[in-house]
């Protein structure tokens, strides 16, 4: 899908991919978020999951836990979230309860995404509004900043993995097609 005013959604895009770099200075997996509101950031996320050991520090809960203690009753079906890597099933699930207005993401989440990339939770017709998530923003800087994290050791690990021979990989597939099967 073609995205409108493509500068636009770059720029804060820009800002996302920022907050990753911090997060991955900071040992921790390269995925930042910016919330927008008419044009301006209201919120910023990295991922805390490793310093904070509990899965469930997404950026994006970062950045709405910060944002809604502020102020509880923030219009987030006005907001916009731009965000590294494609939401997982948990955080497009809350996404979708708080009624976000559209998602903007770099990457897929091949393994565990919520907005197409393993479920389509934001488009499922029985629950709360559905919202649009676009794909593709700078894919492959957020590709790259994935590969250059876990290419590294982690201290954490309950028996960490030498990767002693892994090599950081700067080649990155294109896109594969999707393919539409017609109904029946």
């Amino acid at each position: 899908m073609e995205i409108e005013n493509r500068a636009y959604h770059e720029g804060h895009m820009r800002s996302a991919l920022a907050m990753a770099e911090f997060a991955i200075t900071n040992d921790e997996t390269p995925v930042g978020c910016v919330f927008v509101r008419n044009g301006e950031i209201v919120a910023r996320g990295i991922n805390d999951t490793n310093k904070s050991m509990n899965g469930t520090r997404h950026a994006e809960f970062q950045a709405l836990s910060k944002l809604l203690s502020e102020d509880p009753n923030f219009p987030l079906h006005e907001t916009d979230l731009y965000v590294t890597v494609e939401p997982c099933i948990m955080c497009a699930s809350a996404l979708r309860q708080f009624r976000i207005r559209a998602v903007y993401f770099g990457c897929n989440n091949d393994k565990f995404g919520g907005t197409g990339g393993v479920l389509g939770i934001h488009t499922d017709p029985s629950v709360d509004p559905t919202y649009p998530a676009y794909g593709g923003i700078f894919r492959e800087e957020a590709i790259m900043l994935l590969r250059r994290f876990y290419v590294q050791e982690n201290e954490k690990a309950p028996e960490p993995k030498m990767k002693k021979n892994r090599v950081l990989k700067f080649e990155i597939q294109p896109v594969a097609a999707k393919v539409v099967i017609p109904p029946l």
